[in-house]
């Protein structure tokens, strides 16, 4: 009998209509693409049972323009009053501005943008010039009760800055984006809030030429997002770089801030380290635009020397094994690399179909040798700094990879090939859900002993809820445990089977005993759950600070850090009454 015939979407290849609403939830550059192949599809259509749609509709496609109005709430002697603080070219009301400011790249922001539903939307977009203008933006919304939100680099996945009390919203991307100094002697970088990714990390690489600087240096903070996130965003959501492992967690790397705050200007000083109290950069890291409107950072920085970087590849015979690998490279003392990424069985057959080698001759030498169709891991990895540093460590890694039975693939460009693609996978989800899939992820962090009980936990409940395929991986590794990044692909049906499955998988790594979030942050989203993994005593120290830094509950309100829930979302019902 032949095999069906593969079905290929016809994909879409132009850049949206400008004013569309696909222009607000396509991801990243309007005029790049990396549609799924053959192998994928394959893979989902064949393997999983999953139908493309044939022809999806324009509207679902998000062609149609946005309106040409919508309402205001704001009175107009706020508008002028804050026109006049920021001036004319800096105050946006036209709809597109306003909804680009709310939705984020959620699933849920593009399933709401692909029927329709426009809601929760600040009455203007300001922009403004100096930290002064935010400071007096602030004051004029804490005297007249006007909620405050902050728009950085758009990226947010846990609707962390949805105008759900209307309000105003702050872009700092448009001018407070520059370096401000660069301190050579302490090897640190001191920027605004709103510089991106990609503009920060080529100033510091190019040190010599931009600042007179004797070497060349980097952030070495590269979340999935790198491309299209702020320095405010990393900071105020405690974010992680897939380097972490080496260079650590947004909060390793913070050295100071200054905020601005209901209660007045916040700077911290820039020490390495003091004992003057409880940490208030700490304090300000993670809290999502709760406590104040963050300016600018200062952040420890590294020697740039990507000559240095030694890269390796193993497939593990088992999940187990390679956690087990994982654990005592962590353990040895010898250092940590820098990415260090272990996919799970699941994860790694997607790789093999996505790279073309399943039914190769590789993947038939896998077999007999025991590395297992969907039992077997794919560990890929490198290691950063020093030149004897980064071998010594790489030779380390080999070794304890050899004594946990792995396979060496370190001689095929497998890592580089993650790497010049690992910004682009994002780009796969529109493809995806024009047809009708939606590919989505939530992540969780814990001790090596609880990993395992959080893995089965959550893998339990996707096949209780019919999810055909959930995958997981770590990429963010510790001494005393990691990350596990969950991603999960079903069916598209309504907005509330949706968000009845991420909340099924979002309570069952709680339940497990994880943290609800290891570096996405909490947002409006996730607050529900927030607020039952801390005690009591917990969230009555960051209800107080609330209560200090702003007292009229103005900046970010609607549930951020669980600190202003409605019934609803205190129940996790939020957004479960959307159509679709």
């Amino acid at each position: 009998m032949r095999p069906t015939p593969l079905t290929i979407p016809r994909w879409i290849e132009s850049p949206p209509p400008p004013g569309s609403f696909r222009a607000i939830f396509k991801w990243g550059d309007p005029y790049t693409f990396k549609h799924p192949n053959h192998g994928l599809v394959r893979f989902l259509q064949e393997r999983l049972g999953i139908a493309f749609h044939s022809e999806p509709s324009a509207e679902w496609l998000g062609l149609r323009p946005l309106p040409e109005t919508l309402p205001i709430s704001l009175e107009s002697t706020h508008l002028n009053a804050l026109r006049d603080l920021v001036g004319e070219a800096n105050l946006r009301t036209d709809p597109f501005s306003r909804v680009r400011a709310s939705y984020g790249a959620g699933m849920v922001d593009q399933l709401r943008l692909r029927l329709g539903i426009l809601e929760n939307l600040p009455a203007a977009v300001l922009s403004p010039r100096t930290p002064d203008e935010v400071q007096a933006i602030v004051d004029y919304c804490h005297a007249h009760r006007i909620p405050l939100y902050v728009y950085g680099g758009g990226s947010t996945v846990t609707r962390g800055r949805e105008a759900v009390r209307g309000g105003v919203t702050l872009d700092l991307s448009r001018h407070l984006n520059r370096i401000l100094a660069l301190n050579e002697t302490d090897q640190t970088v001191t920027a605004e809030a709103g510089i991106r990714g990609p503009d920060l990390e080529a100033a510091l690489n190019q040190a010599p030429q931009r600042f007179g600087a004797q070497r060349r240096y980097t952030c070495g903070h590269f979340p999935q997002s790198f491309e299209y996130s702020s320095l405010g965003g990393w900071v105020v959501t405690r974010s992680a770089g897939q380097n972490s492992t080496y260079y650590g967690k947004i909060e390793d790397l913070v050295l100071a801030q200054e905020y601005a705050t209901p209660a007045g200007r916040l700077r911290t000083p820039p020490y390495p380290r003091a004992a003057i109290g409880p940490d208030l950069d700490q304090i300000m890291i993670g809290s999502e635009g709760a406590y104040g409107v963050l300016l600018n950072a200062t952040l420890r920085i590294f020697r740039y020397r990507p000559e240095t970087t030694r890269r390796f590849a193993f497939f593990f015979k088992s999940w187990e094994q390679g956690q087990a690998a994982l654990r005592e490279i962590m353990q040895d003392e010898a250092g940590a690399p820098s990415i260090f990424r272990l996919s799970d069985g699941d994860e790694t057959e997607v790789a093999m179909h996505m790279y073309g080698l399943t039914s190769t001759p590789l993947d038939g030498l896998l077999a007999r040798l025991g590395y297992r169709p969907r039992e077997r891991c794919l560990l890929i990895g490198s290691c950063d700094g020093e030149r004897g540093f980064s071998a010594h460590l790489q030779r380390r890694v080999h070794a304890i990879c050899r004594d946990y039975g792995a396979l060496n693939l370190s001689p095929l460009p497998i890592t580089q090939r993650w790497e010049r693609e690992r910004f682009r996978d994002p780009y796969l989800r529109e493809d995806l859900l024009d047809f009708g899939i939606i590919i989505d992820t939530l992540e969780c962090a814990g001790t090596w002993t609880q990993l395992p009980i959080t893995y089965q936990t959550v893998r339990a409940t996707a096949q209780a809820h019919k999810v055909p395929l959930i995958m997981t991986h770590i990429s963010h590794v510790y001494p005393q445990g990691a990350n596990l990044y969950f991603i999960f692909i079903l069916p598209y049906t309504s907005i509330p089977d949706y968000l009845e499955v991420q909340y099924a998988l979002i309570e069952a790594m709680q339940a497990s005993g994880a943290a609800v979030s290891h570096h996405h942050g909490v947002g409006k989203q996730t607050a529900p759950w927030l607020v039952k993994q801390l005690d009591p005593t917990a969230m009555g120290v960051l209800r107080a600070l609330k209560d200090y830094f702003d007292p009229h509950h103005i900046l970010n309100p609607g549930g951020t850090l669980g600190l202003d829930m409605t019934p609803e979302q205190a129940t996790q019902h939020w957004g479960k009454a959307q159509g679709g």
